[in-house]
């Protein structure tokens, strides 16, 4: 007899049953804790199901992070686990004009569901630790380059009304550290007036010693270029204590998130070259320290996926076919039903591809022949990113099962 447990997955609890191959049920709806005395009650409950005798295997939801402290539990108790992808439940079984949700009545949906599809389940595989610290370092890498982005753009909003342009007077790169030039200038010459009211000896002694107290490079001719900026300005804000208070705030904000992410950066790149197919990942065509740790942290360990195509289906690159009797589209619109950050990691590697148009590269030569089809930017940058990942998929598996 095959018993199918569903676990309905919520933030700190689940909702567990059981149905037997003959559709009936063998575990009412029940509720346990993600505690340990709740993991431990809930083990103990499925290890007497298997004690009957029956076939057992447990299905439930990849619902973000909250699935993995009982998935991981039960797959390491030798259970067989499978975790299915939320939108395969979501529409399996709607043949009822009432629609009802409820965790008791989604566990026993969850368990027929895996009763149907008994045999095209996958096994869940708990993910390494380093894999997991890398793939987490990666989402949080990700969050803080918006809010950097956010912050500076309030920054400049603010500049616009104290030192219109400012941001514009300097072109130099981030620092590793994560300190920028325009930002740490700014904390110091927050308003026009302050440069204005200065000769122009003054003010490029001052930018002198500012240049080797903040350590970046001095040029007399910046000097002069920054003091002519200030001119001529008309600020709305008021050079005033209020409006420093602004500034200095707005700066702060950027240079304590820059130095997060400068941190983060880090710790990503060590955490993948700790991992055996890094060097191989960073020795593909427009990869990067930074980009290869990205893709490993999406991607997982690449063995999970059974074919170069489920790795695609991931990524939500794959087109989606549309046919009807003799009408066949032939250019349709992809899935993006996978990771938001791996499409996002593919296109900056096959921009890099575009921009440096390298002869003999598989994937600028077949990003070229789409192109020169006249296929749109868009389509023939998804190509390539789809051409890209299958070369990705074939090194890396070859170099971990050689």
């Amino acid at each position: 007899m095959k018993t199918s447990v569903g676990i309905d997955i919520s933030k700190g609890k689940s909702m567990v049953a059981a149905i037997a191959s003959d559709k009936k049920v063998v575990l009412e709806p029940e509720e346990f804790l993600h505690t340990q005395d709740g993991l431990n009650q809930l083990e103990e409950t499925l290890t007497n199901l298997g004690k009957k005798g029956e076939n057992t295997r447990i299905i439930m939801e990849a619902t973000g992070h909250y699935h993995e402290p009982v998935s991981e539990r039960l797959a390491n108790a030798k259970f067989f686990v499978s975790v299915v992808n939320p939108t395969l439940i979501f529409d399996y079984g709607n043949n009822t004009v009432r629609q009802v949700k409820t965790d008791k009545k989604d566990s026993l949906k969850i368990a027929r569901y895996g009763i149907d599809h008994w045999d095209e389940l996958r096994e869940y595989v708990p993910e390494e630790r380093i894999r997991r610290q890398l793939k987490t370092f990666s989402r949080q890498y990700n969050l803080c380059i918006k809010t950097v982005h956010s912050l500076e753009n309030n920054l400049i909003t603010l500049l616009d009304k104290t030192f219109p342009g400012l941001n514009r007077l300097f072109s130099s790169q981030k620092r590793k550290d994560g300190h920028q030039k325009w930002v740490d200038f700014a904390e110091t010459f927050w308003h026009s007036d302050i440069i204005a009211r200065m000769t122009e000896a003054e003010f490029t002694s001052a930018y002198r010693e500012w240049c080797i107290t903040k350590k970046y490079q001095f040029k007399a001719e910046k000097a002069l270029e920054v003091y002519a900026a200030s001119k001529g300005h008309t600020a709305t804000l008021p050079e005033s204590a209020n409006t420093r208070l602004l500034i200095f705030t707005a700066v702060q904000g950027v240079i304590n998130t820059s130095i997060t992410l400068a941190s983060f950066k880090i710790e990503l790149i060590r955490l993948a070259g700790l991992l055996p197919e890094y060097d191989t990942v960073v020795n593909l065509y427009g990869v990067g320290a930074l980009t290869a740790a990205q893709l490993m942290a999406e991607i997982g360990d690449v063995r999970r996926f059974h074919s170069r195509k489920a790795l695609v289906a991931f990524a939500g690159i794959d087109p989606l076919p549309h046919q009807s009797g003799k009408y066949d589209k032939k250019s349709t619109q992809t899935s993006k039903r996978g990771s938001a950050p791996l499409r996002k990691t593919l296109f900056q590697i096959v921009s890099i591809h575009l921009r440096h148009s390298p002869e003999g590269e598989p994937v600028f030569e077949f990003l070229n022949r789409k192109r020169a089809e006249g296929k749109p930017y868009f389509v023939y940058m998804t190509a390539a990113a789809n051409k890209f990942l299958r070369i990705y998929y074939a090194r890396v598996c070859e170099f971990l099962n050689g």
